[in-house]
């Protein structure tokens, strides 16, 4: 049975607030464009307008009991977004701030020719990694990675199956990770990495 909806948005406030769904999804087309233009307008981009407004939908619709209070949406509609905007842009200016100072950081200590690159301290980390590895598990990794040949290819060259092969990659790779995973100096690289 399709439900009718009164005119009035203090009806459909109600309705909303009480977990309907479709009154959500009427409230949700009614605004979702002049809100989008509204923060477009805060942040200048329409990418970020457009995650601003699901996720101010997405508020709205968790805390929707409040709304049969709500006297005006509008506004209050409207204040949850200027909020969430300004709380959201300053989020994003911290993080590009601490993506800086990390940048420069990282300059900094490349410009010394006695500190090692971050490409040389991987590669020294994935070669002792490499090095603990059984023979053969090794020989399968270093044909993989230094050569670039193909599992079969490298069944082929050491007479084995190419399952034997796909084994013995999973686990050097297993290996190299946890090895990684060992040394702090490592995943100090792989959080510059991400920033980047």
């Amino acid at each position: 049975m399709e439900k009718t909806y009164l005119n009035s948005e203090p009806d459909l406030l109600l309705l909303v607030s009480q977990g309907d769904e479709a009154a959500f999804a009427r409230l949700f087309y009614t605004y979702h464009q002049r809100l989008g233009a509204f923060v477009f307008q805060l942040t200048g981009s329409i990418t970020m307008a457009e995650e601003i407004v699901q996720e101010v939908f997405i508020r709205i619709w968790e805390k929707r009991e409040k709304l049969s209070q709500v006297h005006h949406f509008h506004p209050y509609l409207y204040m949850v977004a200027k909020n969430y905007t300004f709380s959201f842009l300053k989020k994003l200016g911290r993080e590009l701030e601490h993506k800086q100072q990390w940048e420069l950081t990282l300059s900094a200590s490349t410009d010394n020719p006695y500190e090692e690159s971050t490409d040389a301290c991987f590669r020294r980390i994935i070669d002792q990694a490499v090095a603990e590895l059984p023979a053969q598990r090794q020989k399968v990794y270093l044909l993989s990675r230094d050569e670039g040949l193909r599992q079969a290819e490298i069944a082929e060259r050491m007479a084995i199956s190419r399952e034997t092969v796909k084994k013995h990659m999973v686990l050097a790779l297993r290996a190299i990770r946890s090895y990684a995973l060992t040394h702090p100096e490592s995943n100090l690289l792989f959080f510059f990495l991400l920033l980047k």
